[in-house]
């Protein structure tokens, strides 16, 4: 698994699974208990993880619908 996004806006995270899920790319959230644990103030950002041979088609669909998430 590769490491695709890290934030804490939960509406990104919402969105940005939707997005992969429309297109049919199985995508995994971690670190959602932990942010839980600290008590939801958004010190710990959750991951949004997809198999190593869906990445690339994954990065590309979500830079297409948001050009502004990627900077590099």
């Amino acid at each position: 698994m590769k490491e695709l996004l890290r934030t804490n806006d939960p509406v990104l995270l919402s969105w940005s699974e939707a997005v992969l899920a429309g297109a049919g790319i199985p995508a995994v959230l971690l670190d959602m208990h932990a942010s839980v644990l600290e008590g939801s103030i958004s010190a710990i950002p959750r991951r949004i993880m997809v198999d190593d041979t869906d990445y690339a088609a994954a990065r590309r669909l979500l830079a297409e619908a948001d050009p502004t998430l990627f900077h590099d």
